[in-house]
């Protein structure tokens, strides 16, 4: 069953288009997070699906019904900002109550309701207290209660941790996640621009692009399958390396010439006519193996060392990019600014772009 279906979905102020045609279907209980670098369109698409955005063209549909025109309080959704906007001369359990009192709920249900709610976000010792008396978290959890007692069909979060510090953050994600366990038949839809939350909350990932939408799947379909090189560099962290390659020969596994002139069998299926071609080839930081010069796809010089322990980046400056390649080997690694470095990768770890962005694994899938 879908939850909410977008169809060739526009936005436009005046004469600039925003939003350039969205397609996507969200199924009931599905935890879908919408990624992408800041002006990407992913807020106001949000804020489209909310009512708070008007729609310039295309369809938007919750449960079978076409609710371009409906207004925001009759969609059945609830909206969860990065700020917390609780009203301040009123307790928490004031601020969780006053949407279902301007509902005319009765106070029996009110207070159901919202001690259920309390109980789900460990917010039954503060009900009595004023925002003001909380943490930056407490009045998260707060802001997520006045929803949850909504009984919304969809819960709508746009960065909601991005003015928690770093622990708190950890501790809010992990409540963000224990809540959609306990409302597994409700849909929630969350923008974020933190990588960590989209691949540890998310059921998909949407990755947009200039009001495009890039690749859909799940997080470790991105990850692993990436369609292009937009969403291969923009997911995981540090960034995808992209190298300069050459296709020696078609077929199943493919034959790849590196930058140095060693080659590599790739289990990917390329077609003939590319023979000869000049391609991309992606390698992450922690796909790269240390190698020595005569089978290594890139060599260089290393600029920067950072030793984390469990890990250790090094930056590479490599001759003819304008980039840094970025390495990240397991432990210590002794390597000093310098010293010349030799990488290679495992065959099954490397990808394939052609020289306009689109992966050939996924292009040949």
């Amino acid at each position: 069953m879908t939850g909410l279906r977008l169809t060739n979905v526009k936005k436009s102020y005046g004469e600039i288009e925003v939003l350039h045609g969205i397609d996507l279907d969200i199924k009931q209980g599905e935890f879908v997070v919408f990624v992408g670098p800041s002006g990407c369109g992913k807020s106001t698409l949000l804020r489209m699906i909310a009512g708070l955005e008007a729609i310039t063209a295309g369809d938007l549909v919750i449960e079978g019904a076409r609710v371009n025109d409906t207004p925001a309080a009759m969609r059945g959704i609830a909206m969860v900002f990065q700020t917390y906007a609780l009203y301040p001369h009123m307790t928490v359990y004031d601020n969780m109550a006053f949407a279902m009192r301007i509902a005319k709920e009765s106070k029996e249900e009110i207070e159901r309701r919202v001690m259920e709610a309390a109980e789900m976000l460990q917010l039954t010792p503060y009900l009595g207290r004023l925002p003001k008396a909380l943490s930056g978290g407490q009045r998260q959890r707060v802001a997520i209660g006045r929803a949850i007692v909504r009984h919304p069909k969809i819960f709508l979060f746009d960065e909601p941790l991005s003015n928690l510090d770093a622990a708190l953050r950890v501790q809010t994600r992990i409540e963000i996640a224990n809540l959609k366990e306990s409302l597994p038949e409700t849909t929630m839809i969350y923008v974020t621009h933190d990588q960590v939350e989209a691949m540890t909350l998310a059921d998909r990932i949407v990755v947009l692009s200039a009001g495009k939408i890039e690749q859909v799947g799940t997080p470790l379909e991105l990850y692993t399958r990436p369609a292009n090189v937009f969403v291969a560099k923009f997911i995981g962290s540090p960034a995808m390396n992209i190298l300069s390659a050459q296709l020696e020969q078609a077929g199943e596994p493919c034959l790849v010439k590196g930058e140095n002139g060693s080659t590599i069998s790739v289990p990917i299926r390329v077609d003939e006519s590319l023979n000869g071609s000049k391609l991309q080839l992606g390698v992450r930081p922690e796909d790269f193996i240390l190698a020595e010069p005569d089978n290594a796809l890139v060599s260089g010089t290393v600029q920067f060392v950072e030793s984390l322990g469990e890990v250790t980046l090094l930056h590479i400056e490599v001759e003819g990019h304008d980039e840094a390649v970025v390495a990240k080997l397991p432990g210590i690694v002794d390597l000093h600014k310098g010293e010349t470095i030799h990488l290679s990768a495992s065959a099954d770890k490397v990808h394939l772009f052609a020289l306009d962005g689109i992966s050939l694994r996924y292009r040949s899938s």
